[in-house]
């Protein structure tokens, strides 16, 4: 599309979602026409009085040559519907985004591409969970697709950096505007080589909360499926399943303890339909994608297992336990149960969790 400038100028203005502003854009063919429209013509063909009433406000003192060259300027990129680098699978929803903007490489989205989603209240199961599952999904070649947001979103990213592999990350607010602020250097490393970080809304957009059910659609549109860690019943991850179902996209679920709130949403979606999960093969399996392919595992053999390790495997067998736990079950001293919790934890046979607290890995 030509005057592309103008198409941005366009999408800048609060109230012109993807479906007003694709009808804008069938009506009048070229944006620059559209965005020079008196202010009658845009009222006659159903736009709101009060989007008109913005428009013609900013146009007089927006340059939309000046405005794209801004956001160019500011290290943003963009691409638009009408574009070939456009990810295939977001242009297939309902209401894709007329306007993308991204800072990094987009090229991960042609690939094939999962969400990972849940909690922002992570539990230490979550956190071992997202890792274990994010590592083995990316290890595959999938591009791993999240929020940013805290808990869960921040595990998946971080899981895939440590794996040198692909993600991408969809905001709630412009791209100057990165929420949660803690993960503004997050956000930069993954534009630095590990995917991109993409928003629908003008660059200055605040992230505001009625934002989040809008960006979900995306995340769950630029994916093959989602797989859900951790989630409440009255989760924004949920939303983004649900997005999922509707789109036709493959829902997974990862069922939690029973004793844990955040088990209810996982297990509502299992209800509706979720395909429950309990390993990343499995996941793998449903999409049709062969074995997990180049995995590093630190984990030792059974054979080669010491007779202290394997007792202290036991014990974490179905459920974590605290350090001074697992020394009272196995009558350790302290100092023998720290020094072989540490080799376990080296060896990739074990994870703290935090607060003394330890599990087994798979």
């Amino acid at each position: 599309m030509n005057n592309t400038a103008y198409l941005l100028a366009l999408h800048s203005i609060d109230g012109l979602g993807p479906i007003r502003l694709r009808a804008l854009l069938n009506y009048f063919k070229d944006p620059k026409l559209a965005w020079e429209a008196k202010a009658e013509e845009l009222l006659n063909i159903g736009i709101f009085k009060s989007i008109v009433d913005r428009l013609v406000e900013s146009r007089k003192n927006l340059d939309p040559e000046n405005y794209a060259s801004k956001i160019s300027a500011s290290g943003i990129s963009w691409t638009t519907i009408f574009n070939e680098d456009y990810p295939k699978l977001l242009k297939e929803i309902y209401d894709p985004p007329v306007v993308l903007y991204y800072k990094g490489e987009l090229e991960p989205a042609r690939r094939r591409s999962l969400a990972v989603v849940g909690t922002r209240k992570i539990t230490g199961y979550g956190k071992i969970v997202t890792e274990q599952f994010t590592k083995g999904l990316s290890s595959a070649g999938l591009t791993i697709v999240s929020g940013l947001a805290r808990g869960v979103d921040t595990q998946a990213h971080l899981a895939v950096l440590s794996e040198n592999g692909k993600t991408i990350a969809v905001l709630g607010g412009g791209l100057n505007n990165i929420f949660p602020p803690e993960n503004i250097g997050l956000a930069a490393k993954i534009a630095e080589g590990f995917g991109a970080v993409v928003s629908e809304f003008p660059p200055d957009y605040m992230p505001f909360p009625g934002n989040f059910p809008a960006r979900n659609r995306i995340i769950a549109g630029l994916s093959l499926g989602v797989l859900v860690i951790e989630a409440a019943e009255d989760s924004g991850s949920l939303i983004t399943a649900r997005a999922a179902l509707e789109q036709g996209r493959e829902v997974f679920a990862v069922p939690g303890p029973v004793t844990s709130s955040l088990s209810k949403g996982p297990v509502d979606l299992i209800k509706e339909g979720a395909v429950a999960v309990f390993s990343p093969e499995e996941v793998l399996e449903e999409l049709g994608i062969n074995r997990i392919k180049n995995q590093k595992s630190a984990v030792k053999e059974e054979k080669s297992l010491s007779d202290e390790e394997r007792k202290v495997l036991d014990v974490l067998e179905n459920e974590e336990r605290h350090i001074d736990e697992i020394g009272r079950q196995l009558n350790f001293p302290s100092s023998k149960i720290s020094a072989l919790l540490l080799k376990m934890e080296i060896s990739g046979l074990v994870s703290s969790i935090g607060a003394g607290i330890y599990c087994k890995k798979s």
